[in-house]
């Protein structure tokens, strides 16, 4: 029979990445040490690495028919993404981030411009054959305030009525990212299996460490559900049902190059590991050591 895939439903952009030898001043003429074109976006990134780890997995965005399109659907094919649930749109264009990294600090900074691409939408999401999946991991971080927010509910609220219907070892998992500051997105810390919150999110709380964010926010998720929030250099914690704290030191690379993507990585890492059947602290430990292999790299090739 064949193996049941990782689902990521989210945004796809094309990143255009500036190498540069440290952050460039404001209102200076700089050249850039390299430049490239490279996919992105948070839930699309997820499925490259959920695919270099040896995942099957799909990948369900928006696009807009034209050259950038074509360009993300080539990278997609090259990891061996399955396409069948993406959505095209007739309207606006994909979006773009201008992406600029130093090569002092490993640092990335991220000039985004949406371009009026509508979103995933529950009536799209209605094609989705969830038999197929084993996880499904959802991306609640729209570009634009509200975009999205309330149908991504009514696709969550999908997965439970088909999960009340299917015996336990029928149930899909569920994934939940809240990345974005932003008050609409905040409905969907109550759905998921394992809620990822970012630590922009936390730290907008005004909480100054994942353990704080992780017990301030917990009431905020359903009931059985995990709490997950990464904090860079200073690693990982999770909180689960049973109210025990676990964490996982980060494992820095010997020179940071590239963080673009390394929440990406450790998101998809700690759900690659889960879904193998592994702890909670052994996926924790797992997503660290991945996402800082990943910040030793330019981009994601080479991190297993």
């Amino acid at each position: 029979m064949e193996e049941k895939q990782i689902l990521c439903v989210g945004l796809v952009v094309l990143d255009i990445i500036n190498v540069m030898d440290k952050y460039p001043e404001e209102d200076t003429d700089s050249r850039c040490l390299s430049q490239r074109w490279q996919r992105g976006g948070n839930a699309s990134n997820s499925c490259t690495v959920l695919s270099l780890l040896g995942a099957p997995c799909a990948f369900m965005g928006s696009l807009a028919p034209g050259h950038v399109a074509d360009f993300v659907l080539d990278d997609l094919r090259r990891y061996s993404v399955d396409l069948r649930y993406m959505v095209f749109q007739t309207t606006g264009s994909v979006p773009i981030s201008t992406v600029i990294i130093s090569e002092a600090s490993g640092s990335r900074t991220i000039l985004h411009a949406y371009r009026n691409l509508p979103d995933v939408s529950a009536k799209d999401f209605e094609k989705v054959e969830l038999t197929r999946f084993k996880w499904i991991h959802i991306e609640a971080s729209p570009a634009l305030p509200g975009r999205n927010a309330s149908e991504q509910v009514k696709m969550l609220q999908r997965i439970e009525q088909h999960n009340a219907r299917q015996p336990p070892e029928g149930k899909i998992q569920v994934s939940v990212e809240v990345e974005k500051p932003r008050e609409e997105l905040y409905q969907l810390f109550g759905y998921g299996d394992v809620v990822f919150v970012s630590k922009d999110v936390a730290k907008h709380f005004g909480f100054r460490s994942a353990e704080e964010a992780l017990r301030g926010l917990y009431s905020r998720v359903r009931k059985g559900a995990t709490l997950v929030c990464a904090w860079a250099e200073e690693g990982a914690d999770a909180l689960g049902p049973d109210g025990r704290l676990l964490h996982s030191d980060a494992f820095p690379p010997p020179r940071v190059v590239d963080t673009l993507g390394a929440g990406d990585t450790f998101n998809a890492a700690v759900i690659f590991s889960l879904s193998q059947g592994k702890s909670m602290q052994e996926a924790l430990r797992f997503g660290c050591q991945v996402a800082g292999k990943k910040c030793g790299l330019q981009g994601f090739d080479g991190i297993v």
